[in-house]
């Protein structure tokens, strides 16, 4: 044990997250020579919660359903549609934006039904007035999505006049957010397989596809 770093060993292991398994395997030593090392240099281990985590990070967060009904795959192309119109494509997490219920009712379905997903992962951004009641808004959605109010991140409050917005946002605009880098990347494979089977997009002067354009402008932010 002589010739292990311990430095090296702290850097896999905090610094890059490396459960001790894996560090272990790394230098080449048993994993309880790696703990007797960790001890007799004073790195800290893991707590239960945290041992935890690292142990699931690599693991698949939804499980794609296969063999597919006529039903279910009605299903599958309504909600990638739906998501290639209001979602996020550019970032790291699966984030679709609707003010209509029955919009985010089918992607829901959609998430639940074809990509399997954890509803406990499941999380609602509200977008509201200030004049709006946030907490009747709560209980619209979450009613609406059959996502606990727990699963709410903060809202955002936008200040603005009720004559005019009142007629086009009676309930706010929800995203539904699953933090999933691979499901993303699966959900914009499917929306690229089904543009290529359908012809090329038009681009727009700007060349973003004319078909790319984020929810959220309807709140002008």
């Amino acid at each position: 044990m002589d010739r292990i770093d311990s430095e090296k060993v702290k850097g896999l292991y905090w610094g890059k997250g490396y459960s001790a398994k894996e560090v272990a395997e790394e230098i080449a030593v048993s994993i309880w020579s790696l703990y007797n090392f960790m001890n007799k240099n004073n790195i800290p281990r893991r707590n239960y919660s945290e041992a935890n985590f690292v142990a699931n990070k690599n693991k698949p967060q939804f499980k794609i359903k296969t063999n597919l009904t006529i039903a279910e795959t009605k299903l599958k192309i309504a909600g990638v549609m739906l998501y290639w119109a209001e979602g996020t494509l550019k970032r790291s997490t699966v984030d679709f934006a609707n003010s209509d219920p029955r919009m985010v009712k089918i992607f829901l379905k959609f998430l639940r039904e074809i990509c399997g997903v954890d509803d406990r992962r499941l999380r609602v951004y509200l977008y509201a007035y200030e004049y709006q009641d946030i907490e009747k808004l709560k209980n619209y959605w979450c009613n609406v999505t059959a996502i606990p109010k727990e699963q709410f991140t903060k809202p955002y409050i936008r200040v603005g006049s009720s004559n005019n917005s009142d007629r086009k946002l009676l309930y706010g605009l929800v995203h539904i957010r699953y933090n999933d880098i691979k499901l993303l990347g699966i959900i914009r494979d499917w929306i690229d397989a089904y543009i290529n089977e359908c012809g090329e997009v038009p681009k727009r002067s700007n060349g973003s596809d004319c078909g790319e354009r984020s929810a959220s402008k309807k709140f002008g932010v």
